[in-house]
């Protein structure tokens, strides 16, 4: 069920009807029902999965709570090695026995992978993992209170506008909310109609048509010119900020309307001037657990620029194998922790850098970010080398005649560049409380119905639900 489809929005009105209608005592339990109808949709079977993770979690952290020294350390590492148990079934079997296993004893070589669990991947087990992490650990070190009563961690996991593909909530960010009075009222609502509005325009009208330039040449890349190929690299660039932020905004646009405030998840990402800004700019929830989780506990940049490049590293490539069990992902990941490993040389060896334009490095940067993005995108290895190398082969080209081909999808990544320092959530509600209804509601509609001709009524689906 995709936020942009006519299913969802029949869904919805009926849950915020319900949402208006029933008392506080009654507003989880519909949120657990809703939710499930929600997560369901695509596979009823695999609803019971976020309810198996969830009770292992909350009785999880009871049994940490439970005891003190190094018991508690111990069942800390029991409990998060459950919960991340079906996350690596469904997602890294197959590449840990191919890649890892089998040339380990010599048996297969990986031209021969299989696919020993030929499963479907639970929508959203990434993202359902980290959060339920995020509660256990919380609770393991004082940060957040133990919930006695398993109904607020379902509603907290639960939480069907985040529940597939974020932003990732830590437990003090929504639970506490859920638990009290969630304002009522048309100020937030007109809020939360305008921001899902902004991720609506974003997904059909930038990421989906996009998606149907560049996926021919992603599928063929040696049948078109190199100048295509940096067409479907800028396109994707555009495409995958387009697909995942409309999906943030129009998951915060929803909270808007519930009365719940959902973290923004991203800052202008390709305004950034390192790699290192990139990533407090791109996917900030993933970006800041990863770092309280991964990064803090292994060291962070307490000790020697050796050891703290070693934990970069770590948890860039874990990061990486987060979005997906490929090398292509492993190489993405650890390739932007290499890039982000370099703002921790030494003073006298970055010097240099620094006397370089801040309009320079913003170029650099997001050059990097697009040229990276191409080993995400591609389906394997061999597609992304063999685009990397290709799109250095400058062949004469009649720009007018390559204009004409590709008329709308150059025109969306102009549109994008021109506006992409514009899109902020916090200039989108100062812009409400201060535009007249008696214009925003008109533009709004105008926008909708652009994005519904545009689109003809139908979208593709989200691309960070494979994760």
């Amino acid at each position: 069920m995709l936020f942009s489809s006519p299913v969802f929005f029949l869904f919805f009105t009926f849950y915020f009807l319900c949402h208006l209608i029933f008392p506080l005592r009654w507003q989880v339990p519909l949120l657990i029902i809703g939710s499930s109808f929600f997560y369901g949709f695509w596979n009823p079977v695999y609803v019971i999965l976020p309810f198996i993770l969830t009770l292992t979690g909350w009785r999880g952290a009871i049994w940490i709570d439970s005891s003190d020294g190094k018991q508690k350390f111990w069942r800390l590492i029991c409990t998060i090695s459950l919960l991340i148990l079906p996350l690596l079934f469904f997602k890294y079997t197959n590449f840990l026995i191919n890649d890892f296993l089998l040339p380990l004893v010599q048996f297969r070589s990986v031209s021969e992978s299989e696919k020993y669990v030929d499963l479907a991947l639970p929508l959203g087990i990434s993202f359902i993992t980290f959060t339920l992490i995020s509660y256990v650990v919380d609770v393991y070190k004082g940060i957040f209170q133990i919930e006695k009563h398993v109904k607020w961690l379902l509603g907290y996991v639960l939480f069907f506008p985040q529940l597939i593909a974020g932003p990732i909530l830590r437990p003090s960010q929504l639970l506490p909310q859920l638990k009290k009075n969630r304002p009522k009222h048309r100020r937030l609502w007109t809020t939360g109609l305008t921001i899902f509005t902004l991720g609506l325009v974003k997904k059909l009208i930038f990421a989906d048509q996009i998606s149907q330039t560049i996926d021919p040449i992603y599928a063929a890349p040696n049948m078109f010119t190199s100048w295509e190929l940096w067409l479907a690299v800028w396109g994707f660039t555009v495409q995958i900020y387009c697909d995942f932020s409309g999906y943030t905004d129009m998951a915060i646009g929803l909270g808007f309307l519930l009365g719940v405030k959902l973290p923004q998840n991203f800052r202008q990402p390709y305004s950034a001037a390192s790699i290192g800004e990139f990533w407090r700019r791109w996917h900030v929830t993933l970006s800041t657990w990863l770092r309280d989780y991964i990064y803090i506990p292994l060291g962070g940049s307490r000790n020697r620029a050796g050891k703290t490049v070693r934990n970069v590293l770590i948890t860039m490539l874990i990061g990486g194998l987060w979005h997906g069990a490929s090398w292509t992902f492993v190489i993405w990941g650890g390739l932007h922790g290499f890039f982000i490993s370099l703002t921790h040389l030494p003073h006298w060896l970055q010097a240099p850098f620094r006397r370089i334009p801040d309009w320079t490095k913003k170029g650099i940067t997001v050059l990097i970010v697009a040229l990276l993005w191409i080993y995400f995108r591609a389906g394997n290895l061999e597609v992304a080398h063999s685009i990397l190398l290709r799109l250095w082969s400058f062949s004469a080209v009649d720009f007018s005649v390559f204009i004409s081909l590709y008329p709308f999808p150059i025109a969306l990544l102009v549109i994008f560049a021109l506006s992409h320092r514009w899109d902020d959530i916090r200039r989108i509600r100062a812009l409400v409380k201060k535009m007249p209804g008696f214009f925003l509601f008109p533009l709004l509609f105008i926008l909708w119905l652009l994005a519904i001709t545009i689109s003809t009524g139908s979208s593709a689906d989200f691309i960070y639900f494979d994760f």
